[in-house]
């Protein structure tokens, strides 16, 4: 055997979620308190037995820890029912310190708010593993956890394929890739069913160069616990493309391992390795070291910690570097920037638009140039910021419009003293008051989160802000309509418009440029003293033109419909003759009136309000009485209507006496 040539995986060791909890716990160490942890805190034996040594217990239940000790929780994550007894045990001075990974809590937190919704969370993954019995616990018994493709197929069409019940669809942090490939597009056939990518950026992209190795090298070495569930998904993964895969725990297992027959006649080898999540970068070392002494006369083509230290050095806060979007949750998205660090850009660094979701601004594939805001070399993981670069490049428009007037468009995010603050590609845009709306009347509240058109008035380069104007905008335009109005519009024309403000007299409605006046006269048919009876601002209205004076720019509306005109409906349904039924609504000294139908009424004179003579009105009827009339009298022209009760009454006497002869 003359080379070995061993491929170490970048992406081989600690992911943040473990190195962030081996972390938490170490720290803890000097606090002088007792500690525990809840179950291993990750699945690897040499990282437990150094915190076994250093004082840290290992309980199977809250109910195990001592009083006054900290007791920590696993990577995994554990379910509602032990935060609730650990939450009962504070009393006795036990304290918890949640080392649950990050991505962990975000699939908890969607399983539960998917089962509050009435969604059903459906968990692909091992159904013993603490991290998937946790998820489930937290969705309040509503989820269904499945191992694979199959399984999903079989559930879905006994329960959804008639039902069409919503479910939303979900995998373990460190589920195998390519069986969840297959899980989503059997889940694209049922239109109910949502899936979230929750696997994990940094397991899907092990397990992803773990495929590729073991497909280039004759031989794979898996370094982790055998009871880590990543590490047994990296070893059968590699298992299907390298048949000399072997799984290992340190390096003490190097020495046992014997080479494949065949092997020793091989002038040169390619060893891949590879490393579960839980695994500590000095046993990667070890192992590399171990299989170097093991076969001699070897060749490496990637030196680990070369590459750390070379990536590390890449990227340094304030750089401006492209990345690849791989992952986007609710609350961020997950970067390659093309070293060991995993990327992350918060919601807050995508946009200022707090109506915007990180899906609503990227999504997995994109190219994006961003700015590097902080570096975490020991979690490996870097702050990102997208918003930065764009208002580098929106600070160019601004000054830009500001040269050429030119509109610029953005969104109103906050009111604060004197105006508003509206955002254009990441520029802050100070907009006063008086600048921010037509009328002084109008709340500046309403703009909040809308999209606004505005142009420049200043510009503070130093400091990225500048002074816009929305009334410029609006100004222009509502001329710009004005013109178009009167260029077009005849007698008679019906418009929709708003009620914009009103007086004692009429109502002004917003034609679209130009505003309109309907006079009370106009606003109903029935008689009334103020607007406010019929109209109110904000209300739209259905309009026609009933007078035009171009020169003075006035425009008298109508808005009573003569299909509506009470006159004509009681012309239509009532003659001089007939006998109606009707209420009494006012009375005077000459008569009583008395209401046929709405917006008609007619007089009861002092003379036909009774059979008999009556000096006051009072002393034969009341308002709200209900009387019998006779409509004696109809006058189109000055529209009145005579009626009498006397005329009933001695219809009735007359008809009485003859049926008696």
């Amino acid at each position: 055997m003359k080379n070995l040539k061993i491929t170490v995986a970048k992406t081989a060791g600690f992911c943040f979620g473990v190195d962030s909890a081996v972390k938490k716990v170490y720290n803890k160490l000097n606090s002088g308190l007792g500690a525990a942890m809840l179950g291993e805190l990750v699945h690897n034996p040499d990282v437990i037995g150094d915190l076994e040594r250093r004082g840290v217990r290992v309980i199977s239940s809250p109910a195990d820890a001592l009083p006054g000790e900290i007791v920590f929780i696993r990577a995994h994550g554990e379910s509602a029912d032990v935060y609730r007894q650990l939450e009962k045990r504070r009393s006795e001075g036990v304290t918890c310190e949640d080392c649950t990974c990050p991505h962990v809590k975000r699939i908890r937190e969607l399983a539960a708010k998917c089962a509050a919704e009435g969604v059903v969370p459906v968990i692909m993954g091992d159904k013993d593993h603490p991290e998937v019995r946790g998820i489930a616990s937290h969705a309040g018994g509503a989820a269904v956890i499945l191992p694979d493709e199959r399984a999903l197929q079989d559930f879905l069409e006994k329960n959804f394929q008639k039902f069409k019940k919503r479910l939303a669809i979900m995998a373990q942090t460190t589920y195998n890739i390519n069986i969840w490939g297959k899980c989503a597009e059997t889940a694209a056939a049922y239109p109910e069913a949502k899936v979230y990518r929750t696997i994990c950026t940094a397991t899907s992209e092990r397990q992803e160069e773990a495929a590729r190795l073991a497909e280039e090298n004759q031989m794979m070495i898996v370094i982790g616990g055998r009871h880590s569930s990543n590490t047994a998904k990296l070893y059968t993964i590699c298992k299907e493309r390298c048949e000399n895969t072997f799984c290992i725990e340190n390096a003490e297992d190097i020495k046992e391992l014997k080479m494949p027959q065949g092997f020793s006649d091989k002038c040169d080898i390619r060893v891949g390795i590879t490393a579960g999540a839980s695994t500590p970068a000095h046993i990667i070392k070890e192992v590399k070291n171990q299989m170097s002494e093991k076969i001699m006369n070897t060749e490496e083509d990637f030196n680990f910690e070369e590459a750390i230290d070379a990536s590390f050095k890449r990227i340094y806060t304030g750089n401006r570097v492209k990345g690849y979007i791989t992952a986007v949750n609710n609350t961020e998205a997950i970067v390659d920037v093309g070293t060991k660090h995993t990327g992350y850009v918060s919601l807050s660094e995508l946009t200022d638009d707090p109506s915007l979701k990180p899906c609503d601004v990227v999504k997995v594939g994109d190219e994006v140039d961003l700015i590097v805001l902080k570096i975490n070399d020991a979690e490996g993981t870097v702050q990102l910021s997208k918003k930065k670069v764009d208002a580098q490049k929106g600070l160019d428009d601004v000054i830009k419009a500001k040269e050429d007037g030119s509109v610029l468009e953005g969104v109103v995010t906050d009111v604060v003293k004197g105006g508003v603050i509206a955002r254009t590609n990441g520029v802050r845009v100070f907009i006063p008051a008086s600048q921010a709306t037509l009328r002084r009347d109008e709340k500046l509240e309403e703009l909040v989160k809308k999209t606004v058109k505005f142009k420049i008035l200043e510009v503070n380069e130093s400091r990225s802000r500048a002074v816009g104007s929305i009334r410029a905008v609006l100004a222009a335009e509502r001329e710009e309509a004005k013109a178009k109005f009167w260029e077009n519009v005849q007698l008679g024309d019906v418009f929709k418009g708003e009620v914009k403000s009103m007086t004692s007299y009429g109502a002004f409605v917003d034609l679209g440029g130009v505003d309109g006046m309907v006079h009370i006269s106009e606003l109903s048919w029935s008689r009334i003293k103020n607007p406010a009876e019929v109209v109110s601002v904000g209300d739209v209205l259905e309009v026609y033109v009933k007078d035009l004076d171009r020169e003075k720019g006035r425009i008298s509306l109508g808005y009573k419909k003569s299909e509506d005109d009470p006159w004509v409906k009681f012309e239509n349904s009532y003659k001089v003759g007939d006998v109606v039924t009707c209420k009494v609504v006012s009375i005077t000294p000459f008569g009583a009136f008395a209401r046929i139908m709405d917006g008609i009424d007619g007089l009861i004179h002092i003379s036909q309000v009774s059979d008999k003579r009556v000096a006051n009105v009072k002393d034969a009827v009341s308002v709200g009485d209900d009387v019998t009339v006779k409509i004696t009298e109809i006058d189109p022209e000055k529209k009145r209507i005579s009626l009498s009760i006397k005329a009933v009454l001695e219809e009735g006497a007359a008809s009485d006496e003859g049926s008696e002869e």
